[in-house]
């Protein structure tokens, strides 16, 4: 299931959908709104698509993924509009017979879905500062910046 809305997202209902006699995994990725971007504090996040490219590509991710790993159930939604922090702005939800699949699928789909699908994120700062950010660089940079080990390319 692929899904844009305007509305926050409703995890319970996902989690629900993706409940299979044969699944013995079932894992929910949130990208969620942080408070602080590289030390600005951040009051709301803006995302804005280009809904049938966006919806045409989540598809394909999908079918990609269900190519790739045994899904039983998937389903991507990304949310538009204004996003505030700790509310979620994408949800990836996959079953699948056992969860080192799970986890490969979903991690998959999320990189994927950042570098490859038309959504567009504008971040507005307490400062007043706003900022587009392309999709998967600036998580980049931020993860380079902090130092941490792992990449996401």
């Amino acid at each position: 299931m692929i899904e844009l809305t305007d509305a926050p997202i409703d995890t319970a209902a996902l989690l629900d959908r993706a409940r299979h006699a044969e699944a013995g995994a079932i894992v929910l990725f949130l990208g969620t709104t942080r408070e602080f971007t590289a030390g600005r504090q951040t009051v709301v996040l803006s995302y804005e698509a280009y809904r049938e490219m966006a919806e045409r590509r989540l598809a394909e991710l999908e079918a990609e993924a269900r190519r790739r790993w045994p899904v039983l159930e998937c389903s991507i939604t990304h949310r538009l509009g204004l996003v505030p922090p700790t509310e979620a702005s994408v949800a990836i939800v996959i079953s699948t017979p056992h969860r080192a699949d799970a986890f490969a699928a979903g991690q998959w789909l999320i990189d994927s879905l950042k570098k490859d699908v038309p959504i567009w994120k504008r971040e507005q700062w307490a400062d007043g500062g706003t900022e587009w950010v392309h999709p998967g660089v600036a998580e980049d940079k931020e993860t380079r910046r902090q130092g941490d080990k792992e990449t996401f390319e």
